[in-house]
């Protein structure tokens, strides 16, 4: 099977919305698409944009998005790149898809000076786990809290 790993184009925008969609309900986790859009076009697509994305394609098909982020750790004194999201969707899972994106995530933490690559998913998302550990990734167990700002 062919794919493409390419960066994010303007027009994917109601693509990488509905992905975000099937990835929330993958997590178990809710997801209002109201104002995304907007928001996530002028983030990824600003002169320096904080939020970066990679489209899957197959056969010009959109099945799968990266997003990825530059960050500080105050314990390494250094840059990281940190996985925002990697989802593909089920039918393309296990063809390598993943593993490439890992490799081209771990270069440009490289080409950018980070001293490692971070990202988090759901303990219960064991295929995802497999698949991390498959590539010698080592695991944290830590739990994530937010507060919704807008609640407040």
């Amino acid at each position: 099977m062919e794919y493409l790993i390419r960066d994010f184009q303007e027009d994917d925008i109601d693509d990488l919305i509905q992905l975000c969609a099937k990835h929330a309900a993958h997590e178990l986790s809710d997801y209002d698409e109201t104002g995304k859009a907007a928001r996530l076009k002028n983030a990824l697509l600003s002169s320096t944009p904080p939020l970066h994305c990679w489209i899957v394609e197959v056969n010009e098909l959109i099945v799968g998005y990266a997003t990825f982020t530059f960050d500080f750790s105050t314990w390494n004194a250094c840059r990281y790149l940190h996985v925002d999201c990697i989802y593909i969707e089920d039918n393309f899972r296990g063809r390598g898809i993943g593993a490439v994106i890992m490799n081209r995530l771990k270069n440009v933490a490289r080409e950018n000076g980070c001293v490692n690559v971070q990202w988090q998913t759901p303990v219960f998302n064991k295929k995802a786990i497999r698949f991390y550990e498959k590539i010698n990734a080592r695991g944290l167990d830590k739990k994530r809290f937010y507060i919704d700002i807008e609640e407040q």
